[in-house]
């Protein structure tokens, strides 16, 4: 019975990798491989001869059985295109499969682009909590910051550049104006990790064009949050109101803000409207 190897590969420079993670390489019968083209860069660079085979989102049934196969007669390897098998890429249920025909499945740790960015943050990261890629419609982005917005724990996001600064938008009035951290192309010659606040970084990407994939850090609700003064709660509802949130928006932000209820955060908003 053959191992399933779940070996993390480099997220951007390929001096990135483990010895560890080099021998499995050189020396499973099978590579499984989210983009064979992608990997064979990788594979090429150093010199590593591996067959490999495509295992993707869109797999057929029939992959994954020929996978299973392999794993009968030796071990399998199974990597993405960058980064820990896994973490918003496919292999689950491979996995699962194997673990239930009893063959092991073994980690080769290595790198993650969410854990890069969240210890480079400057923010907490005793205690996190990763989400992966943000929804794509406002109304379901809005809706789960609503249920993590109370939270004490680091937020760790990813996001894409099309969708940025309507995340952005969608964070600072759901969160708050919070300390947060924009990361992209993690260990590449372009590296750039903006550390700041929501409302900083949403002003820098609307003058910078955002490019490449983005992974967001942005600091929990603090574990004491003094209550606003009506006086103050009262002007930035007028804010939030000129700006064009909505009131749930406005809502769920401002009680995490101000020490407010919701409830009577709608109230207020109901008697200015």
């Amino acid at each position: 019975m053959g191992t399933l190897y779940l070996v993390a590969t480099p997220i951007g420079n390929l001096e990135d990798i483990s010895a560890r993670a080099l021998r499995i390489l050189r020396t499973a019968p099978l590579i499984a491989a989210e983009d064979t083209r992608q990997s064979a860069k990788l594979l090429r660079h150093y010199d590593i001869h591996t067959p490999l085979s495509s295992y993707h989102e869109h797999s057929k049934p029939g992959v994954q059985a020929r996978l299973l196969a392999a794993l009968e007669a030796g071990d399998v390897a199974l990597i993405s295109d960058a980064g820990t098998p896994l973490l918003n890429d496919p292999g689950l249920a491979l996995v699962r499969a194997a673990l239930q025909a009893g063959h092991a499945v073994t980690p080769i740790p290595g790198p993650s682009a969410p854990l890069a960015a969240l210890i480079a943050s400057g923010l907490p990261a005793e205690a996190f909590l990763y989400l992966g890629y943000l929804p794509r419609k406002s109304g379901e982005r809005r809706r789960l910051l609503e249920e993590v917005g109370g939270l004490p724990y680091t937020l760790v996001f990813l996001e894409t550049p099309h969708r940025l600064l309507e995340s952005l938008q969608d964070l600072l009035d759901g969160l708050g104006d919070r300390p947060a951290a924009a990361a992209r192309e993690l260990t590449k010659l372009h590296e750039e990790i903006l550390r700041g606040t929501l409302s900083e970084a949403l002003a820098h990407f609307q003058g910078t064009p955002p490019r490449g994939e983005f992974t967001l850090v942005i600091a929990g609700k603090p574990a004491e949050t003094a209550v606003w003064s009506e006086d103050k709660l009262r002007a930035a509802l007028q804010e939030r109101l000129a700006r064009g949130s909505s009131a749930a928006q406005i809502a769920a932000a401002l009680a995490v803000e101000s020490g407010w209820p919701r409830r009577t955060i709608y109230q207020m908003l109901a008697g200015m409207e």
